[in-house]
Formats: structure tokens, C-alpha cells, sequence
């Protein structure tokens, strides 16, 4: 096994045990706690709005190389960098939404239709290809989104790994602070992200 593959492993545990963690001993406490405390400040609004960002950056950014691509334009390395980050960022949003069904998990507060949530209800777990918005908390679309194109990015470029690892985690705090998310649905969103990134490496390699 490459050293790559052992980090990447040894990753990808780590994630799923913080996972398993946050769910069964910080979840409920810290959305409870949010819910009581935060009321949803405007600057944890703000906060979510970095992770609307990639993924139509990276549909404009596909097209973009595309059309240059057909006009004749090759990439060198950082066109491959940005193609890389396209696509990742799209393949782990096209991910998130599957697993979003899959795990079937409400969300910490009532937005939608007055579905079950853990603060309006005392709904807690998961509900397995449940369907229906009222559903998909997890894992969190919005992690996933910011941390798929800066994992890739991460890979890189070492001296702005600073700012790669800050841009998620203020969108981290934005959204446990609105109560948007539990804390695990987040964690779980960044794993894929990284997930995803690391994939499309494996994939490139010789």
C-alpha cells in the first residue's frame, strides 16, 4: 500500500469515528444550544452564503475550459488544476445528493411543511431512502460544496493550505450557528468533499 493510500485511509477513519462521535455525544447538546443561544445571527447567514459559490463557479468553469478545449487551447498544470477542481466540486454535489436520500436524516429545526426535526419534534436518527425534503440533513450540501474544490486546491498549492482550510470552516460555523446543520452532518459533508478530491487524484495517478 503507497503512503498516499495509507494517509488517505487513515483520513477517511478519522472522519468516520469523529462522525460517530459528534452523533451520539455533541449533536443534540450543541443544536440545542444554538437554537437557545445563537438565534440565527446575520453573520452566520452571511457565513453559508461562501458555499453557494462552487458548484456554479465550477459549471461556468467546465464550460469555459470546454469551449476553449474545442478552439484549441490545451491545459498545462494549472488548467489540469482547475479542471480537477470543476470536477470534483460537481461529482461530490452529484454525491451528496444521493447520500442525502440514502441516510434520510431531519434536520436540527422545522423549515419545511412542519417536518420532524430534533428542536420542534424530538426527532432524532435516521430514516434510510425516507425521501422528501424533510429529510436530507445529512451530510451537509454546503460542506460538501466548499471543501470538494479546496481539497483539490489543497493538494497543490501548500502556501495558501491556510486559506483552504478557513473558507469551510467559517462555512462550519455559519451553519451550526443558524442551526442549519448538526455538527456530524458537516463533518460528514467535509469527509466527502476530501473524499471526492482524493478519488480524482488516485484516478490520475500512473
Amino acid at each position: 500500500m503507497t503512503d498516499a493510500r495509507r494517509q488517505a485511509l487513515m483520513a477517511l477513519g478519522t472522519g468516520l469515528a469523529a462522525i460517530l462521535i459528534s452523533y451520539f455525544l455533541l449533536d443534540r447538546p450543541l443544536a440545542t444550544w444554538s437554537h437557545a443561544v445563537m438565534h440565527r445571527p446575520s453573520w452566520c447567514i452571511w457565513l453559508t452564503w461562501i458555499a453557494d459559490v462552487p458548484e456554479p463557479a465550477a459549471v461556468v468553469g467546465l464550460a469555459a475550459l470546454g469551449v476553449a478545449w474545442l478552439c484549441g487551447w490545451r491545459p498545462g498544470p494549472a488548467g489540469r488544476v482547475v479542471l480537477a477542481v470543476c470536477i470534483v466540486t460537481l461529482a461530490a454535489v452529484a454525491a451528496k445528493d444521493v447520500l442525502k436520500f440514502a441516510f434520510g436524516r431531519p434536520w436540527p429545526e422545522t423549515w419545511v411543511n412542519k417536518n420532524p426535526s430534533w428542536i420542534d419534534t424530538g426527532v432524532f436518527g435516521f430514516f434510510p431512502f425516507h425521501g422528501g425534503a424533510g429529510y436530507a440533513s445529512f451530510p451537509s450540501g454546503h460542506t460538501t460544496a466548499i471543501t470538494a474544490p479546496f481539497a483539490v486546491l489543497w493538494q497543490h498549492a501548500g502556501r495558501f493550505r491556510w486559506l483552504y482550510a478557513v473558507l469551510p470552516l467559517l462555512v462550519v460555523i455559519g451553519l451550526l450557528g443558524c442551526d442549519y446543520h448538526f455538527l456530524s452532518d458537516c463533518l460528514a459533508g467535509a469527509c466527502l468533499g476530501c473524499l471526492c478530491a482524493a478519488l480524482y487524484r488516485l484516478a490520475r495517478a500512473p
